[in-house]
């Protein structure tokens, strides 16, 4: 990597996207520890030597080196990564804001891809991928076992090129199959309109690099004409991105010099506080020419007027970093639902031209001190995704195998929302953000005009429950399930009135039976059922 590329990457990456370029302080300070284990080395040296003679087919010392760090981030949390040639290239190009392929970030779960986030007004968003989809099929291909960077790579392709992907999805029993149309992804990290009675909205999809420029000029052009009364900062579903965009960002709504975000490590570098700057959000834009008819500076009227943060499950990172200054100063209202919850810094360290390691080196503290690793940031008002209630059904960041551990709280119910399971067959309508028919938007003008504020519609939230029952008991009648409410083999719920069938309540020694059920079969026969016992597979007499 040339000089000019490792300068773009010098920043610090919070959410899903990118890193910091941490100097050598990352090596120098495990020089200045402990000493090399060299019996352990010289144990893996030998099983190098070992696979490199004597496999049945020949290795090449690359892939055994590579597979070899690989290995040694599997048990670390998921957010640390060995990045090879390809996601090396995939992260830089997500942090300026454009890549080729479908739109959609991905992580891991139960060794296949899983979609973290679909991208706004990509291929993948207009295809109806949803967060939580697990991709169990690439143009067919099984992705069980198959790493990230290989699933990347069969996802990758020219622009107007057509993919198939197999999608299991929770509260479905078959899998969905969605074709979709690659393109260049170019994401547009900032959106601003100016809605009825002066309310400003201004949408931040991802923090990029551009992301504070765009947001200034945006700001500038919402008061061209006179002052807006009010604002809407919409972080909804978005992942994070670069520390630098979530600290400029936050430094323009907030007073100078106050605390933003602090992080902590293991390493000096990564002790910091990190404060709001006029020049992190005027840099590169004007200073006295962003004024509005009436005069007002942007700077001035941003820092003032009454202001709503919108936030969901999918709001992560960077975005909870801002959403967490501005509420712990009390500058906005935090608007939606409990937040993602990824209160961690990762950085990237590179090992060669073009390639490198994500490794999570701090947490991150909210000006009041808060981590909000696993918790998320709480809403001060909670509002569901739609009238009808909640759409986004993401996994948080406590529902990450190997996750951080949060010292300062117990990981119970009290503090790790539940997922929502789906309960109808029905694919839940996407809206648009910003849209007429954006529900939580609607509630923060409401808010932000003197009016009630809904937490739903509870006529369409009934009339919404009406609606699953009755498909559940068209289900009941249609199929010879034996336990009420059960969605098939792979659905989560068990039977609520026999405490007996639940492992935690079995009044025996024996291990609680589990109830395999077969829907349909292709043929149309009748459907068997079967409960996993100690002694076996047993057949359930109807």
């Amino acid at each position: 990597m040339g000089t000019r590329r490792l300068g773009s990457f010098g920043l610090v990456v919070v959410g899903a996207l990118g890193g910091v370029l941490v100097s050598l302080g990352i090596t120098a300070a495990a020089q200045r520890g402990d000493p090399l284990p060299l019996k352990d080395l010289q144990q893996f040296a030998n099983v190098f030597g070992a696979i490199k003679s004597s496999y049945v087919e020949p290795v090449t010392d690359k892939q055994l080196i590579e597979d070899a760090i690989k290995g040694m981030f599997s048990d670390l949390d998921p957010h640390s990564a060995y990045l090879d040639a390809d996601a090396f290239k995939e992260m830089e190009a997500i942090t300026q804001g454009g890549f080729g392929g479908l739109g959609i970030e991905i992580g891991s779960e139960d060794g296949m891809p899983k979609v973290i986030a679909p991208i706004e007004d990509t291929p993948a968003a207009r295809a109806g991928i949803l967060a939580g989809d697990l991709i169990t099929h690439i143009d067919g291909k099984p992705t069980k076992g198959m790493t990230l960077s290989d699933a990347i790579k069969l996802m990758r392709g020219e622009p107007k090129t057509t993919i198939e992907l197999t999608i299991q999805r929770k509260g479905r029993d078959k899998p969905l199959v969605v074709n979709i149309v690659r393109d260049l992804i170019k994401v547009r990290s900032v959106r601003s309109k100016l809605l009825p009675n002066d309310i400003a909205y201004v949408r931040i999809a991802q923090f990029q690099e551009r992301t504070v420029q765009d947001l200034t000029r945006q700001l500038g052009e919402l008061s061209t004409k006179e002052k807006p009364k009010a604002l809407v900062l919409d972080l909804r579903n978005d992942p994070g991105g670069l520390l630098d965009s979530a600290i400029g960002v936050s430094s323009a709504f907030l007073k100078p010099d106050v605390l933003v975000v602090s992080t902590k490590g293991r390493i000096p570098s990564s002790n910091r506080n990190y404060y709001a700057k006029p020049a992190d959000y005027m840099r590169g834009y004007f200073d006295v020419a962003a004024q509005s008819a009436s005069g007002a500076k942007v700077a001035d009227w941003v820092k003032t007027v009454p202001m709503v943060v919108l936030v969901n499950v999918g709001s992560a990172s960077a975005s909870e970093i801002v959403a967490g200054a501005l509420q712990d100063h009390g500058r906005a209202k935090v608007m939606g639902n409990r937040t993602f919850g990824k209160g961690s810094v990762q950085s990237v360290l590179p090992l060669s031209e073009d390639t490198g390691i994500k490794l999570t080196t701090a947490r991150y503290y909210t000006p009041s001190g808060r981590s909000i690793q696993v918790t998320g940031v709480e809403p001060d008002i909670t509002v569901d995704d739609t009238a009808q209630g909640n759409l986004f059904r993401l996994p948080r960041e406590v529902d990450l195998q190997r996750h951080l551990i949060n010292g300062n709280v117990v990981e119970d119910e009290s503090v790790v929302p539940e997922i929502e399971e789906s309960e109808s067959d029905v694919t839940p309508k996407m809206f648009e953000f910003g849209g007429d028919d954006d529900y939580q938007l609607s509630q923060a003008v409401n808010f932000l005009e003197g009016r009630q504020v809904k937490q739903n519609d509870p006529k369409l939230v009934a009339q919404a429950e009406k609606s699953r029952k009755g498909a559940d008991k068209q289900d009941a009648g249609t199929a010879s399930d034996t336990t009420p409410g059960r969605r098939g083999a792979s659905g989560p719920e068990q039977r609520k009135d026999k405490p007996a069938s639940s492992g935690n309540n079995h009044s025996s020694d024996k291990p609680a039976a589990e109830k395999k059920t077969l829907e349909k079969t292709n043929n149309g026969a009748p459907v068997e059922h079967f409960r996993i016992t100690p002694e076996g597979i047993m057949p359930v007499t109807q």
